[in-house]
């Protein structure tokens, strides 16, 4: 008997346990926590970390860092939250938050690197996913590069108020994020529409802890 651990979120299937040996489980099994198929799995002796993400990789090949794991079930999490798949989009919020915890800290990170990143997203990351839905014909990826753009464009204009009016353009101020689009409002209560995403405020949860 051996064990077999998901390489998505680090579930651990023990064939002692379970009684039944892995090879043996129908092939619409899926893991119980994050919902992997069995092809995630991996034996216990040639699983080299846990939670390993080389199942997930980006355009060249590499393995996803943990913030772009976070990311990815967070925006996971609120497709599933907007289709009232609340189960599902408690357990990607529970990727994400552990994703989330292993993110090392940004070196040197400033107003001028996010900037950049930002203007290198609406320059170039946003035509090239739209060109590559387009050609794909795949809707339903043109309609969130559609949300993203405005959102980022909302970030960019942030900044720039930012930038030129420091701290005092958010002191005593609270921050708004839609927990479905990620817009960003910066307001005394959240508006009462999401301008992205149209939906209630109640659907906006208040940045904390800024100091």
């Amino acid at each position: 008997m051996s064990k077999w651990i998901c390489s998505i979120c680090g579930y651990v299937y023990d064939e002692a346990k379970e009684g039944v040996p892995f090879q043996d489980l129908p092939e619409t099994w899926v893991c119980p926590l994050c919902g992997a198929g069995k092809a995630a799995f991996r034996p216990e002796e040639t699983e080299k970390a846990p939670a390993a993400p080389a199942i997930l990789s980006g355009e060249d090949g590499e393995p996803l860092t943990a913030g772009q794991l976070a990311a990815v079930c967070s925006n996971l999490a609120r497709g599933c939250e907007k289709q009232y798949k609340d189960r599902e989009a408690a357990l990607y919020r529970k990727l994400a938050d552990f994703f989330t915890a292993a993110v090392p800290p940004v070196p040197d990170g400033d107003v001028d690197q996010l900037a950049g990143l930002i203007r290198n997203d609406l320059e170039e990351g946003y035509p090239a996913l739209n060109a590559a839905a387009a050609a794909a014909g795949d809707r339903g990826t043109q309609r969130v590069r559609v949300w993203g753009e405005k959102v980022t464009n909302i970030l960019s204009f942030l900044l720039q108020r930012y930038r030129t009016e420091g701290e005092a353009f958010l002191k005593d101020t609270p921050i708004w994020v839609c927990s479905v689009c990620g817009f960003v409002y910066v307001g005394e209560t959240p508006p009462e529409l999401c301008p992205v995403c149209k939906v209630p405020p109640w659907k906006f949860e208040k940045v904390e802890g800024r100091g």
